[in-house]
């Protein structure tokens, strides 16, 4: 049977199905829109996407993502966020949709995920070790542990109380308030929503 498209566009629409959330058919779409587009275009999204590992670092203290000629999250190092309150979150993106509420003026400690067994992801795979170490120097009053509305987001909030609690450390810790859906993620909770779950937050 004839092959119907060109082989570079059947490849770019592999490459594009790999993005998540991504179907055949969008895939499709999106590598006819880069074809119809001028070069100028293309050439630009192409070194967009090249130069992104280049120009994006990890926080070595909060881990959230910083310019590569940054050494720490602006979050961090501004005098006016208070270092002794933490929102724990599970990835960067979670940053985002906490500071849109404009409701906190804490800092922020990204997990790199949460504890799921099914996924071969454990306690050892996320910092934890870090936020332990934060905890203790930067003298943190509070953690707000902000880890999604989802079974493996409860897992680890009952396993960070546990394990702070067991390290000896005197921090009073909360969970945002059930103002969040189950099975939502923060990076897609509306700001209404997400600043009645800071401001509804409970003392575990």
């Amino acid at each position: 049977m004839a092959q119907l498209l060109p082989a570079a566009l059947l490849r770019a629409i592999d490459e594009l199905g790999r993005l998540p959330g991504v179907g055949a058919r969008t895939a499709e779409r999106y590598a006819y829109f880069l074809l119809r587009s001028d070069s100028h275009t293309v050439d630009k999204i192409a070194s967009t996407i090249a130069n992104l590992h280049a120009g994006v670092k990890t926080c070595p203290v909060t881990f959230a993502l910083i310019d590569a000629d940054e050494s720490v999250s602006p979050l961090y190092s501004d005098t006016n966020r208070n270092k002794k309150l933490i929102a724990v979150v599970e990835e960067p993106l979670d940053i985002i949709a906490l500071e849109r509420t404009g409701q906190y003026n804490g800092t922020y400690h990204v997990l790199g995920g949460a504890i799921s067994p099914i996924d071969g992801i454990g306690p050892e795979q996320l910092h934890i070790p870090e936020l332990v170490k934060r905890i203790a120097e930067d003298a943190v009053e509070e953690l707000i542990i902000a880890t999604n509305a989802s079974v493996e987001g409860e897992s680890t909030a009952l396993f960070l109380q546990r394990h702070i609690q067991e390290q000896g450390l005197t921090v009073k810790m909360s969970r945002l308030a059930r103002g969040l859906p189950v099975g939502v993620d923060l990076e897609y909770a509306d700001q209404i929503t997400l600043t009645h779950a800071l401001e509804g937050r409970r003392i575990l």
